[in-house]
């Protein structure tokens, strides 16, 4: 074979399988990319393997020519110094399939590719349009389960074409390898199919993201979807290792264990602030925007990331705290409050008699009760009613307590003090007018000359019946 003969068909070999990924039946929509350049790659190694072995077959099919000697190979062939340097082996094997396959058994493979090919075609196409129908009705599961199997079915009916083609077919001693070869085949398409249904993460998701309304989900599924690919196809290397080429793994497994022992130890810390934040994740303690207390910081979250969790504080500065210390301790969530809370205890003096103090109490009642005050704290939280609470209930040291209790909603800190000053203001006004006081922390003295509390004074050894 001339070196002209076989540049022309390394040429025409080039230009075909970049041809394939035109308007031939490998085209956009039917398959994509990722198996056109698997197939042309099969494609063009088969042909290699030809080209190198096929002039070592057909010379160690003829006459008085001996296997694994220099005139096995015609002069300048491809293999012609593998052979001379003690390629007996493979010439008896080569003069085996020449000898026992005739014309026929050798067009067996090709018709065998042909149908697996023609099969891959029009079950593309099949599956292409019923994935179409699934997405133009919004099944997106359907859709994606569908679509993901075009590329691995087309490939797994080709590699059944083959093997169909290849069963009458003499391998003698390389009938072994042809079966671990299919078996490859056959499991790169279910992995293949496999890796593609991870994309099924994203659409579980998305309708956990708008079930929950989460700021945060969006970090998840890339990440996941990285995690579920990577176990996937170590698993399946391991198992082509295996099955394939029948090396023992156990080795493998105990170096790969004590490997990540060993970096276990050394990034302690990083995997615990790393399951942490998976914690976090998953369990959804705060979102993005919400404001917490956790371990004396007051502020917003800003960040999840999957070391650390930034917090700004009220005061404006920025807090960064490791996930392991968050998911370890308690936090206060003040952003999923269903209302705000307001405890408000209003002193009066203790000269206040007592119909005063059953008036005060009314008046705060009744002012709780007034048109541009009453909405937003007789809301219903969580279905139940929450009606404002006022009662005379305490005797302080230094005045008489009225406590009032109501809740406001929603939970908006900025209206929540519009409305508690509007309520302030009417109380003070309030009490202005129907004179009662507001006590506040004092000591009162009392005189011996103070008409409201005349104090009786005895002197020591003085007579008790004089003026």
């Amino acid at each position: 074979m001339s070196p002209l003969v076989v540049d022309q068909a390394r040429t025409l070999a080039l230009r075909w399988g970049l041809g394939m990924s035109g308007s031939f039946w490998l085209g956009e929509g039917v398959m994509n990319r990722g198996f056109r350049s698997l197939l042309i790659r099969l494609v063009l190694a088969g042909g290699l393997w030809l080209w190198n072995v096929g002039p070592f077959v057909l010379a160690a099919g003829s006459e008085g020519i001996q296997p694994g000697s220099d005139a096995a190979v015609p002069s300048g062939g491809p293999g012609q110094a593998a052979v001379s340097s003690g390629f007996g082996w493979l010439g008896d094997q080569a003069r085996f399939i020449r000898q026992h396959n005739t014309f026929w058994n050798w067009i067996s493979p090709l018709l065998g590719l042909a149908a697996g090919v023609i099969a891959g075609r029009v079950l593309a196409g099949l599956l292409g349009q019923v994935a179409g129908r699934f997405q133009a009705r919004g099944w997106l599961v359907q859709h994606q389960a569908v679509r993901g199997s075009v590329g691995p079915a087309a490939l797994g009916l080709i590699s059944l074409g083959l093997s169909i083609g290849m069963a009458n077919f003499h391998l003698g001693e390389l009938a072994a390898f042809w079966g671990k070869t299919v078996l490859l085949l056959y499991t790169i398409a279910v992995l293949w199919y496999a890796s593609n249904l991870v994309a099924l993460v994203d659409i579980g998701l998305r309708r956990l993201i708008a079930r929950r309304e989460s700021a945060i989900d969006e970090y998840l599924g890339p990440w996941i979807r990285r995690i579920l690919r990577a176990v996937l196809w170590t698993l399946g290397a391991l198992f082509v290792v295996n099955s394939v080429f029948e090396q023992d793994i156990g080795a493998w497994l105990a170096g790969l264990g004590i490997a990540g022992l060993a970096v276990s130890l050394a990034a302690q810390d990083s995997l615990k602030n790393f399951f942490g934040s998976l914690t976090i994740l998953m369990d959804r303690p705060f979102h993005v925007g919400e404001r917490i207390v956790f371990s004396g910081y007051d502020g917003v979250i800003e960040e999840i990331g999957f070391r650390s969790t930034k917090v700004r504080t009220l005061t404006g500065h920025m807090v960064t705290i490791p996930n392991a210390s968050i998911v370890s301790e308690a936090i206060e969530n003040i952003g999923r409050r269903p209302s705000i809370r307001r405890v408000m205890n209003l002193t009066i003096t203790y000269d206040t008699p007592a119909e005063k103090v059953r008036q005060a109490v009314q008046i705060v009642r009744d002012i709780l009760e007034e048109d541009d005050i009453r909405g937003p704290i007789h809301e219903r939280i969580n279905g139940e009613p929450y009606p404002p609470r006022v009662y005379f209930n305490e005797y302080n040291p230094d005045s008489l307590n009225i406590l009032v209790i109501y809740w406001y909603v929603p939970p908006s800190y900025w209206d929540y003090l519009e409305h508690a000053q509007r309520i302030n203001l009417r109380v003070f006004e309030a009490f202005e007018e129907a004179g009662i006081e507001f006590a506040y922390p004092t000591q009162t003295v009392y005189l011996a000359g103070d008409p409201k509390r005349r104090l009786a004074l005895e002197l020591l050894g003085a007579d008790p019946n004089r003026p």
